[in-house]
């Protein structure tokens, strides 16, 4: 099922209401070609490539995971340091 931007809405009220934080990240965020560990972004990375080591700092990651991570970074930036903007820094 497809959730819309007034579902989201919708669901933002409704958690706000009951003391729930939500932060939406730009869907353009590259995510899962970004480390997790040292910020390093891979310029090209096929959808079908889903594990990962890192040039810079040789950390290995499944991209899921890698991507999970810095959604969830970038969402406590927010909160925590009132970030606005798509990415994080390195």
């Amino acid at each position: 099922m497809l959730v819309g931007v007034s579902s989201f809405a919708n669901l933002s009220t409704k958690l706000n209401g009951q003391g729930v934080l939500i932060a939406e990240v730009d869907r353009f965020f590259p995510s899962s070609k970004h480390c997790s560990c040292c910020g390093f972004i891979h310029e090209a990375m096929p959808l079908n490539i889903r594990d990962l080591t890192c040039p810079e700092c040789s950390t290995h990651h499944d991209r899921g995971i890698n991507a999970a991570k810095n959604i969830r970074t970038v969402g406590l930036a927010r909160f925590v340091l009132g970030a606005t903007g798509s990415g994080i820094a390195s």
